[in-house]
């Protein structure tokens, strides 16, 4: 990030972000702002050869569109996580250099990450705590208390007071459209009482984003969190997202172990001397998504991690080799985002 002279906002932990130029104080400062916010547009549309110019570091962060807050490029997911597992391996990613955890209620383990964290002793504001709505409570009040439940579960006394989440997401649009507008009221709500940092969905195709537009006072949504690796690039979903500055976040990017003997990433794991796991997170970043690869064994959650340092990570060439294995909706083992 550059530095921005005269800035009082230089000084912020990295997880955060400058202000946009227009409330920075003089010219340097504007100048380095805007440059913060537009870097220059990468040379392929897929973003496949953007490896050769970015240096990633277990710390790299990204801007949060239209917030003045970063998110960590890798998360650790604890998807279905069991509770009396959660908080060591929680704890296990945390002490390891994770910075970034990714639960949802659907996943029953809320409360496990939050205790996690609480254990850690590393300073809440330094770590980036995302969860999920799973379905309308039938009114946006009702909704909203769901919410606030998953608060208190995870960083809040009673009633989530002077709690917060780093992320709310939409879990699923599945509930219709009204069940969807309902639910994004409860969020937007959330941000205005400092309850969510920034707020999104889940398995959203471009047609369930477009349709928020009617009622939403946040929109576009800051994240989209997509089922993604090399066998389904849900490019027209991407591709979207991109233009509209949401992050687009990757689950399952290991492909629950079910691509480990494929030839292509067999060859790409023994050229780097990586093992199929990490060749497929590094490929997530160098796509410029954020991956959130989940393990509850601690020499997987390590490797997981252990993707930078004397690594340079994939080639274009490589990247080319694993884009070339897209299956389309075909490929998804849990879901492929409608776009209609």
């Amino acid at each position: 990030m550059p530095s921005l002279p005269g800035a009082p906002q230089s000084h912020l932990h990295p997880h955060h972000k400058p202000l946009p130029a227009e409330f920075q104080t003089t010219d340097e400062a504007r100048a380095a702002a805007d440059e913060y916010y537009n870097p220059p547009e990468p040379s392929s549309t897929n973003m496949s050869s953007s490896s050769s110019v970015e240096k990633l570091s277990l710390t790299s962060t990204l801007p949060i569109p239209r917030s003045t807050y970063t998110m960590p490029r890798l998360g650790f997911g604890i998807y279905r996580s069991p509770p009396s597992i959660c908080i060591n391996s929680c704890l296990t990613a945390l002490r390891s250099g994770y910075r970034h955890i990714d639960s949802a209620q659907f996943y029953g383990n809320e409360t496990e990450m939050g205790e996690a964290v609480r254990q850690s002793g590393i300073p809440r504001t330094e770590i980036f705590l995302t969860t999920k709505i799973l379905s309308a409570g039938g009114s946006p009040e009702k909704s909203y208390q769901k919410c606030l439940e998953s608060v208190s579960k995870i960083d809040g006394g009673k009633d989530g007071d002077g709690g917060y989440v780093d992320l709310f997401l939409i879990h699923s649009p599945s509930g219709g459209k009204e069940a969807v507008r309902e639910m994004w009221q409860a969020l937007e709500r959330l941000v205005e009482e400092g309850k969510a940092r920034s707020i999104g969905v889940s398995n959203f195709g471009q047609g369930q984003i477009e349709g928020m537009k009617a009622y939403a006072k946040i929109w576009p949504p800051q994240v989209n969190q997509i089922e993604l690796h090399p066998w389904c690039q849900q490019q027209t979903i991407t591709s979207y997202c991109r233009s509209q500055e949401i992050i687009i976040q990757a689950y399952c990017p290991l492909v629950r172990n079910l691509k480990a003997h494929d030839p292509t990433l067999l060859a790409l794991a023994e050229k780097h001397s990586k093992s199929t796991g990490q060749v497929l997170i590094r490929y997530c970043l160098q796509k410029g998504w954020v991956p959130l690869p989940k393990s509850d064994t601690e020499e997987r959650i390590l490797a997981n991690r252990d993707l930078y340092g004397d690594w340079e990570g994939l080639e274009a060439g490589d990247m080319e080799k694993l884009d070339g294995l897209d299956e389309g909706s075909q490929g998804a083992i849990v879901e492929a985002v409608r776009n209609d």
